[in-house]
């Protein structure tokens, strides 16, 4: 996940689209998602046109869940889960995308290894 796009990200990016203050930018970024928070823990549904739809689903308790960590049997009592819908517009948008190019680590490079000495192409 070396693609991630940060909350200061987007703040600098508005700056550079609007020159708006990044201290006013950030303010509103968090109002918009305290908002967000706040309407989710009152279980209301946030839609927004063009993008999608934040929800809170409730999942059902299991009498046998297990850790992933530890492998201990356990039970999980039913709880809520925060869900992210992409709206139309979106999912259009994104539809054709492919998979991003994947990064390579320190002192890798992404292009072909050399043939051997004794190999012939």
């Amino acid at each position: 996940m070396g693609n991630k796009y940060t909350k200061a990200e987007i703040v600098d990016s508005i700056y550079e689209k609007s020159g708006i203050n990044r201290r006013d930018i950030r303010d509103v970024i968090e109002l918009v998602l305290g908002e967000i928070k706040t309407a989710l823990i009152d279980h209301r549904v946030i839609e927004l046109r063009g993008f999608g739809t934040f929800e809170v689903k409730i999942r059902k308790g299991r009498q046998k869940a297990r850790n992933p960590r530890t492998g201990e049997i356990l039970s999980v009592s039913s709880h809520g889960t925060a869900v992210f819908r992409a709206g139309r517009e979106l999912k259009q948008q994104v539809w054709n995308l492919k998979s991003p190019p994947v990064e390579s680590a320190p002192g890798q490079t992404n292009e072909p290894n050399e043939p051997n000495e004794g190999n012939t192409v």
